[in-house]
């Protein structure tokens, strides 16, 4: 490391930190700001999220005892400062990276990491459970969990908050309240902190009223229970709600979270009560680095920094979520029927266009996933069509609602499903690998996977058409191939798949993501003078039976290529319609194997999982001898 960093040269773990002044402190808090943004410049990675709790990670590790002391991050990729003060200094060079750190928090990684999170809303019903596990076991460490605003929206956050208010077990939860997720944050919990953060005469007022009590020469015990009902009522006065006290919960607050003294003196203070408390601290997010202080949203994650000399990586096809955004702003011009709804995702999901030109049908629910999905169901069953932009792992998260919401009745939800695949740098939290297993098994519904940016808007046209149950539409974290504005988007038969080229003996039937993949094995394959045909499965779930039947009873190997566990998967769907066959072709899946992919760019992991243009020509040669 450089000679600039010379405080954090010396910091190897939290123990280091404990006898630092504060003025090394602060110091250590510039250092560590400085350092994260010089390697996540260079890396990528998440960059305005832990910029804004450098001093809370820094407070945090001064005044705890990790990981005696459990300390939980909601949501994970906070976490940057923590990593870099528990161990991996200089581990952080590989943050994000085939082999490298991961870009959240892993147990398997470090004892100071003590929980897992790559989505959001976790922390509280986790440390509920450690809170409950350690006065189980007659343990007395602390339990933290520190929870983002945006996280706050989430039902789980709810449910654990509830549960703990009942409970009424020591834990501590530290809200940090920078008004953003990745998008602006909104809803009503958020509208409720900013009334708590504008309003600090309440915390004022019951301050001074406490320490001039506290002066008292003799019954200052008798007159501080008296102001216990003082207080109530300055609740309802000044703080509308009084939410976290009313369930059990102490609050204190709010703080400046950026201002180290006054963070640790805070945690200091209320360490140790014994029931839970909530601090509630106000961050800057991206804090240190201007850019990302201005436009937090795009600084949330940035990707890494061309290398001098490097050709540009400039494409003129727009990435699938582009193509998506653009066709629907387009559709909603016509159609006043279509209504687009977002769990927090409105940059990430390309809606950004879409809310602009039409706010009053644009709907952004905070992280909820869940009522996401019930809310789209009501629109539908009154007649409109709501259409759904939410990442494949995400909509996991609502698989109930899709059953019983959505499903049962029918409803004619357009669901738009971004990140399918191997993302890459994410990991195991954010590869898109189960949609096809945990929506083909239910009844009902349309399952499509477009090639490229022209089938992704046919699709989005045969989904307005469609009446009858929910349609999903997934897509990767790529570009879109093709997309040529040119060619009018028009509605497609359902189920049926398309034959890209003609061969003989061997069949290779490629699902979405795949398609380039393939297309480039089979000119390979020509090259050594073996001709294949290849198949478009643009749907999934209803399959071309007819076209599948052909290629079974003409070709001596049919190989399915998909970016999916196998479980589940196409492959699977393939071999148990082809089993009463008497005379069918051989069929080879080349699927993901049935374990979690780590993170890396998304070639490494193809390679990794051999699902290259290589490896399938390399299996296909075999067969061909």
């Amino acid at each position: 490391m450089s000679d600039k960093y010379k405080l954090l040269n010396t910091i190897d773990s939290p123990a280091d930190m404990k006898s630092l002044s504060m003025e090394s402190l602060l110091q250590l808090c510039q250092e560590v700001r400085d350092y994260t943004i010089e390697i996540v410049s260079e890396t990528g990675g998440h960059l305005a999220p832990t910029l804004g709790v450098v001093e809370l990670s820094v407070a945090l590790h001064k005044v705890f005892d990790s990981p005696k002391d459990k300390i939980i991050w909601d949501v994970g990729h906070q976490a940057y400062a923590h990593k870099i003060l528990t161990g991996r200094r200089d581990a952080l060079k590989t943050i994000r990276q085939y082999g490298g750190i991961s870009g959240f928090c892993k147990p398997l990684e470090s004892d100071h990491d003590i929980y897992g999170a790559g989505h959001a809303s976790t922390s509280i019903s986790a440390g509920v459970g450690f809170a409950i596990a350690r006065d189980l076991k007659g343990e007395k460490h602390q339990v933290i969990s520190v929870i983002g605003d945006g996280a706050l929206t989430g039902g789980l956050s709810f449910e654990g908050l509830n549960n703990l208010g009942h409970l009424r077990t020591r834990m501590m939860i530290i809200l940090n309240d920078n008004e953003m997720s990745i998008s602006p944050n909104v809803g009503a919990m958020s509208k409720y902190l900013s009334k708590i953060t504008t309003n600090p005469l309440y915390n004022r007022v019951r301050d001074e009223l406490w320490n001039v009590t506290g002066k008292l020469p003799i019954g200052k015990n008798t007159v501080r229970t008296g102001m216990k009902k003082i207080e109530e009522s300055l609740k309802n006065l000044l703080v509308p709600g009084v939410i976290f006290d009313e369930m059990g919960i102490r609050y204190f607050g709010p703080i400046d979270g950026n201002d180290l003294p006054l963070l640790i003196s805070t945690l200091e203070n209320i360490k140790d009560i014994n029931t839970p408390v909530l601090l509630h601290i106000i961050t800057k997010k991206g804090l240190g680095f201007a850019q990302a202080e201005e436009n937090p949203t795009k600084f949330h994650g940035i990707g890494p920094a061309a290398k001098p000399g490097q050709a540009s990586t400039k494409n003129d096809v727009p990435p699938f979520l582009n193509v998506f955004g653009d066709e629907l702003t387009s559709l909603a011009k016509n159609d006043k029927r279509i209504v687009a709804v977002t769990a927090a995702m409105r940059e990430g999901t390309g809606l950004t266009g879409f809310a602009k030109e039409y706010p009053n049908r644009f709907y952004d629910v905070g992280i909820a996933e869940g009522h996401a999905v019930t809310f789209a169901a009501a629109l539908a069953s009154r007649g409109l069509k709501p259409v759904v932009a939410i990442y494949s792992t995400f909509l996991q998260r609502a698989y109930d609602m899709l059953v019983h919401d959505i499903a049962v009745q029918k409803l004619p939800v357009i669901f738009m499903l971004d990140r399918a695949g191997l993302v890459g740098e994410d990991g195991p939290t954010h590869h898109g690998v189960l949609d096809l297993a945990y929506l083909s098994s239910i009844p009902g519904v349309v399952v499509a996977a477009p090639r490229n940016g022209e089938e992704l808007r046919h699709m989005m046209q045969t989904a307005l058409a469609h009446e009858d149950g929910p349609f999903f539409i997934r897509y990767p974290k790529a570009t879109a191939v093709k997309n040529r504005k040119s060619v009018k988007s028009k509605a497609v038969e359902i189920g049926k798949w398309e034959t890209l080229s003609e061969g003989e003996d061997i069949a290779i039937i490629a699902v979405g993501s795949m398609n380039p993949v393939v297309e480039k094995a089979v000119k390979i394959l020509d090259a050594e003078g073996v001709k294949v045909s290849y198949v478009d499965a643009k749907f999934i779930k209803p399959f071309d039976e007819e076209m599948l039947l052909s290629l079974l009873n003409s070709n001596k190997h049919v190989v399915v290529v998909e970016e999916n566990n196998y479980p589940g998967s196409l492959s699977q769907t393939i071999k148990a319609f082809a089993e009463p066959l008497e005379k069918r072709a051989r069929i080879h899946s080349h699927t993901l194997p049935d374990r979690f992919v780590t993170h890396g760019s998304r070639a490494q992991l193809l390679a990794e999982v051999k699902l290259t243009s290589e490896d399938i020509a390399a299996s296909i040669l075999k067969l061909n001898k």
